[in-house]
């Protein structure tokens, strides 16, 4: 066995001179045993390299092989690119704060039982976690809900990290599964706490699973504006910017494309808050980054694939967030607000994006006709400037997730395009307080789109505002608004709504009909649930 003693240029010599024994470190011959030196442990291997440990001393001589001995050799000073995390430590519910009782009379749980808390909101469970180092964590908690979706808010150590986080419907009281979240903790004890915000209180929750993120060796720390400016316009591959809490004013765009296994993440705590007091300068004829010209976007992603979007805020902007030609683009636990027109926008063929677990409200403050809270596509009459993909804005395969719309989201609270399919929009919350009926903004969601999937979403309505249906489909050019379906998602239309789903036309649909299914429900109709078959 050969070893360098002290650097990688120093020749290999032998720590033992038999070439035909096997070596056990770490092991007396009968048990695991520190290696040491007079009965000392040794502190570090260097300079220890040529001691003899064997004798009970830590390494185990008795086993003999007739091959040749190992041989380490000094592979250079390459450094891994991640830091792997603690494992993950998981917290019994039984174990937390459970303003109900603790129950065990639905299989399937974890540990001695479950929290089930009152029937009420503002009910909660709290658990008290350690973590190893301050930083980025993965929040899972592992719940059962046999009733509708039981939304709650997660607060760390008293600050909200996750508005309404849905907890959807498991289908049963036994079935459990798991929903996440990401969240900053502080070295050392933490407080996570999960309160409902329905008068059912929590699903019942089983455990909480927390999660260190792996730290990579890539990181821009930005706490001003220009910092910002400069890392959006600097980034690369595997990169993560990351802002300091405070308010980031002007214009943020990037131009800058990640990878699929090296996507760009762009993160920071809800209170780091971009805003753009714009717009201004001369605007080109289509939208695309001009010199002098300042959008009013909070965030613009153009020709920028690949990249996360996490945590921040943005608001006080003419739009929120714009992914224009930025296929790929995932935005979690984001707050958008207070915007003049649409809160986030999927555009210019902008494919495979998700939203998930975001909040956004008070959208179309400006111009309310325009105030969509999340827009995937473009309208056929701005293809002429939006239309990438074989003239068509292609923004297929979006998906909406567990995301809080509402209140005060002047149009619809999900505007799908023609031109655009296949999209999921699941597990969602829309709030119709505030839609203003202009621009023909009187439903939760207008599908123009083909293929969408639609299910799990709770929509209510109350007063002020414009409300015709819950759910619509249009036909604005042949052969898309077409293929659709909703199941299991509730609706209360608050006694002004006609239908939760209005399908507008069954003949130009009808190689590929929309679909309505008898899992939907909807209280409080002028109507019912829709004007066309209810599929079994």
């Amino acid at each position: 066995m050969k070893k360098q003693l002290n650097s990688d240029t120093d020749p290999y010599v032998d720590y033992y001179p038999d070439r035909h024994r096997v070596y056990q470190f770490g092991w007396s011959g009968t048990g695991w045993h520190h290696l040491d030196k007079a009965g000392a442990p040794i502190a570090d291997w260097a300079h220890n390299e040529r001691g003899d440990y064997t004798g009970g001393h830590g390494v185990n001589a008795s086993r003999t092989d007739a091959g040749q001995s190992l041989f380490l050799k000094s592979v250079g000073t390459t450094q891994p690119t991640t830091t792997q995390p603690p494992s993950p430590a998981r917290y019994e519910a039984e174990t937390a704060v459970c303003q109900g009782t603790v129950d065990s009379d639905h299989v399937g749980y974890t540990g001695t039982g479950f929290c089930n808390t009152t029937n009420a909101a503002g009910a909660y469970v709290e658990w008290t976690v350690t973590a190893a180092a301050a930083g980025a964590h993965t929040l899972t908690f592992r719940y059962a809900n046999g009733s509708t979706g039981r939304p709650a808010d997660v607060s760390v150590n008293g600050g909200v990290v996750a508005d309404d986080l849905a907890f959807p419907s498991t289908g049963a009281w036994t079935t459990w599964r798991t929903v996440t979240t990401t969240a900053t903790l502080t070295a050392g004890s933490n407080k996570i706490r999960v309160t409902a915000s329905t008068a059912g209180g929590t699903a019942n929750l089983d455990n909480l699973v927390i999660t260190a993120a792996a730290s990579p060796s890539d990181v821009v720390d930005v706490s001003t504006s220009d910092q910002l400016r400069s890392a959006l316009a600097n980034a690369r591959p595997g990169r993560t910017i990351r802002m300091a809490a405070g308010t980031y004013r002007g214009s943020f765009l990037s131009r800058k494309a990640g990878t699929a296994s090296a996507p760009i993440t762009l993160t920071g705590p809800r209170n780091a808050v971009l805003i753009n007091d714009g717009p201004s300068g001369t605007a080109p004829s289509c939208p695309a980054p001009t010199a002098g010209w300042d959008t009013g976007y909070g965030l613009w992603l153009f020709d920028a694939p690949y990249w996360n979007l996490t945590g921040f805020t943005v608001a006080e902007s003419k739009k929120g967030i714009v992914l224009d030609n930025s296929h790929h683009v995932t935005i979690d636990s984001v707050h958008v607000h207070h915007t003049e027109e649409e809160g986030v926008h999927f555009r210019r063929s902008s494919a495979d994006g998700v939203l998930k677990r975001s909040r956004i409200e008070q959208i179309g403050l400006v111009k309310p006709g325009y105030g969509e809270g999340v827009y995937i596509g473009s309208a056929n009459s701005n293809w002429g400037c939006l239309g990438n993909s074989g003239g068509m804005d292609r923004s297929d395969r979006v998906q909406v997730l567990d995301n809080h719309l509402g209140p005060n989201v002047a149009a619809e609270h999900i505007d799908i395009k023609e031109g655009t399919q296949g999209g999921v929009i699941r597990g969602n919350t829309f709030d119709g307080r505030g839609l203003s009926g202009q621009n023909s903004a009187d439903s939760w969601i207008d599908a123009k789109g083909n293929n969408y999937v639609i299910e799990q979403n709770r929509g209510t309505f109350t007063g002020p505002g414009t409300f015709v249906n819950g759910y619509e489909t249009h036909n604005p050019i042949t052969g898309y608004g077409c293929g659709n379906i909703w199941r299991s998602n509730t609706s209360d239309l608050g006694g002004v709504g006609n239908y939760a789903v209005y399908v507008s036309s069954t003949s130009k649909c009808s190689s590929a009909p929309n679909k309505v299914y008898a899992s939907n429900t909807v209280s409080n109709a002028r109507t019912g649930l829709t004007n066309i078959p209810v599929t079994p």
